[in-house]
């Protein structure tokens, strides 16, 4: 039994360094992740010694922020083997598949929108409380056709099952319903709802401020723009949700351009838009 036990300790003496450097190196790298560093986060990952769900699932992220989605949903599948119980990983998985989807041909899009949506609905059964995973498959409903596993009833029954997570939200998605049956004096009732019902949330005075400037309200809009700085100033998502309302309605150019440029050159996250998108406005709001 002694003998035994001195192999134990030997072996976990022995496996303490690489435990530590992996702990580190994972550290390390969700650190530059937040930098949106993702290159130098994958160069590290790449080099630690143990597999894990959480190596792949960073992996995955940092995959799916450069815009490779086919690694990116390679990883995240790594990942859900390791951790099959993890609603994260799922919504991760199903976000990587929804942007294969997206950007392939239309013979291999249906098989990839569905393995997105039977992600989203796992990450969903793991965790009913998970908003994102609850958000995301809602989207999808919303948006996919019936032959791929969507349609409008499915969206409503998942708001509904929703409702009491967060009010908030619950506006927010029958808001969505509303502009997805063009009924816009109730999708924009909705939205004032949700805005009401979180007043201390940015994204909810956003969400009104865009819908307002698509259905051409520029004035209520430009000032709850303006309330969203007072609220959080130097918010990178700010300037560039006010910007692309600029440029979907071809005002203010001037504006979005200066917008767009303090946007490039702001600390961003993974949370904020990709600079990709901003450039792409910036190229528009130039040109146009």
């Amino acid at each position: 039994m002694l003998l035994a036990f001195r192999k134990v300790l030997i072996l976990a003496v022995l496996a303490a360094p690489w435990a530590l450097a992996q702990s580190d190196g994972l550290t390390r790298a969700r650190q530059l992740y937040q930098k949106t560093q993702y290159e130098e986060a994958l160069a590290l990952l790449s080099g630690l010694p143990v597999e894990s769900g959480g190596v792949y699932a960073l992996m995955g992220r940092c995959y799916y922020m450069l815009g490779d989605y086919k690694k990116a949903s390679e990883s995240f599948e790594r990942a859900v083997r390791l951790e099959p119980n993890n609603s994260e990983y799922y919504v991760w998985l199903g976000r990587a598949y929804g942007r294969r989807a997206e950007t392939s041909s239309f013979i291999t899009a249906p098989g990839l929108a569905s393995k997105a949506r039977q992600s989203f609905e796992k990450a969903f059964e793991l965790d009913p409380r998970n908003l994102e995973a609850a958000g995301d498959l809602f989207e999808y409903y919303l948006q996919a056709p019936s032959i791929m596993g969507g349609g409008m009833s499915k969206a409503v029954a998942l708001a509904e099952k929703t409702k009491d997570l967060d009010p908030a939200e619950y506006y927010y998605r029958m808001a969505r319903i509303a502009e997805s049956r063009k009924q816009h004096k109730d999708a924009e009732e909705q939205f004032r709802r949700a805005m009401d019902a979180a007043p201390r949330q940015v994204g909810r005075v956003l969400d009104l401020a865009r819908f307002l400037a698509q259905r051409g309200k520029q004035q209520e809009s430009e000032t709850l723009f303006a309330q969203a700085e007072q609220m959080e100033p130097g918010n990178p998502k700010v300037m560039f949700e006010r910007a692309k309302a600029y440029v979907e309605s071809g005002r203010n150019l001037d504006k979005a351009r200066e917008l767009l440029v303090r946007y490039l050159n702001s600390p961003l996250t993974p949370e904020d838009p990709p600079r990709s998108e901003a450039e792409k406005l910036l190229r528009q709001a130039r040109t146009s």
